[in-house]
C-alpha cells in the first residue's frame, strides 16, 4: 500500500502535511513520490496543500534566530527569462535601508546564476557567510540563508525533482520555508495565475504582512514590463491588486533589458548598479525594494520606498553593506 495519498481530489492541509511529511523522511520510495508529484502538478495545487508541504519542511529546516523585523526577499524561480539577480540586489539595499534581510537562497537551477553564485563571484565566502549567518544578520542587518544548508531532508528530492524534469510543488514550497522564519516577505512566483492561491497558502502559514507579485510574463518578481499581479497578505486575509511601474513613479522596459548572464557577468552588473549605473537593472531593482520597504513599514507606499531606495544607492550605503560583508567572512 502506497505511503501516500490519491490525488485526484483536492487534500485539505493536514492531509497533505502528512503526505509531504512522508515524502521528506523517505517513508514513500522514488517511484510514488515521482508519481505524486506529477499528479499533484497536473491536477494543480491547491492552497491548502502548498501550506501543508511547506508546514512539512519548516518543522525539517535548520532554523536562526533573527530580528523581529527581519524581512526576506525571493522568488521561487524557474520563470526562464534569465534575468540580471534583482533579489539579490533588492535584499542589500533594504538592508542598507536598515531593515534586516534574510537572505534565502541557492545556486541556479534552471537560471545561469543563482543568489549564491552572483554572490559568491562578488567575492563572499559562502562557507564563512553560512557559519555566521546568524551573527551577520544582527551585526549587519543582512544574512545569507543557503536552502542546502538549511533544509537537509530536501537533499534526497533533489534527484526525483531531476528526473521530473518540470515543476513541482517543490518550486514552490522554497519561499515559504525560510530559516529564519520571518513575518514579513516580499515572494516572486513565476505563474501569475498561482498569485491568489500562493497568497492563501501563506495567509494559512501565517504571516504579519507579506506581498506575493509576478509578472504578467511570468516573472517571478515586479516586472517593469507592464502590469503584475499581486497578492497583499496581512491579518485581515488577502487582498489582490494590479500594480504597475508608474505606481512607482519609474518607467517601464522589457525584460530583456535585464538579461543576465553567468555569475561572473552578473555580479559585474550588481556591482556597476551599486556604485550608481542608471538603467533598467536600477529601476527594476528600486521597484522591488520599494514594494519590501513598505511591507516593513519603512515606506508609505511605492513611490515613497523608491525614493528611499534610490538615495541608499546613490549615497553609496548598499555598496558599503556589501563591502563590509565580503570583508566580514574573509577573516
Amino acid at each position: 500500500m502506497s505511503a501516500l495519498p490519491p490525488v485526484a481530489e483536492p487534500l485539505d492541509e493536514s492531509a497533505a502535511h502528512a503526505a509531504f511529511a512522508a515524502v521528506l523522511d523517505g517513508d514513500a520510495s522514488d517511484a510514488e513520490i515521482t508519481r505524486f508529484l506529477i499528479a499533484l502538478s497536473d491536477r494543480g495545487e491547491t492552497a491548502a496543500e502548498i501550506a501543508g508541504a511547506a508546514r512539512a519542511l519548516r518543522e525539517r529546516m535548520i532554523t536562526i534566530s533573527a530580528p523581529a523585523n527581519a524581512i526576506d526577499v525571493c522568488g521561487t524561480g524557474g520563470d526562464g527569462h534569465h534575468t540580471l539577480n534583482v533579489s539579490t540586489a533588492v535584499s542589500l539595499v533594504v538592508a542598507a535601508a536598515g531593515v534586516p534581510v534574510a537572505k534565502h537562497g541557492n545556486r541556479a537551477a534552471s537560471s545561469k546564476s543563482g543568489a549564491a553564485d552572483t554572490l559568491e563571484a562578488l567575492g563572499l565566502n559562502l562557507d564563512r557567510a553560512m557559519e555566521t549567518a546568524e551573527e551577520t544578520l544582527g551585526d549587519l542587518g543582512i544574512c545569507f540563508l543557503f536552502a542546502a544548508r538549511h533544509h537537509p531532508a530536501m537533499g534526497r528530492i533533489m534527484p526525483i525533482r531531476k528526473s521530473i524534469g518540470r515543476r513541482t510543488i517543490f518550486n514552490l514550497m522554497g519561499p515559504l520555508a525560510n530559516p529564519a522564519q520571518v513575518s514579513r516577505q516580499l515572494v516572486g512566483i513565476a505563474r501569475p495565475a498561482y498569485v491568489p492561491i500562493y497568497g492563501e497558502a501563506l495567509a494559512l502559514l501565517g504571516t504579519d504582512h507579506s506581498m506575493v507579485v509576478s509578472g504578467d510574463e511570468g516573472l517571478d518578481e515586479l516586472s517593469l514590463a507592464g502590469g503584475n499581479e499581486c497578492a497583499n497578505i496581512t491579518a485581515g486575509g488577502v487582498r489582490m491588486s494590479r500594480i504597475h511601474p508608474g505606481d512607482a513613479s519609474l518607467p517601464e522596459a522589457p525584460v530583456t533589458a535585464l538579461r543576465g548572464g553567468d555569475a561572473r557577468y552578473n555580479a559585474s552588473a550588481l556591482k556597476r548598479l551599486l556604485e550608481g549605473e542608471d538603467g533598467a537593472y536600477r529601476n527594476a531593482v528600486l521597484f522591488n525594494a520599494a514594494a519590501a520597504l513598505v511591507l516593513a513599514g519603512v515606506a508609505s507606499d511605492l513611490r515613497d520606498g523608491a525614493e528611499d531606495a534610490a538615495e541608499v544607492i546613490d549615497r553609496g550605503l548598499a555598496k558599503a553593506l556589501l563591502d563590509c560583508w565580503i570583508a566580514t567572512t574573509s577573516k
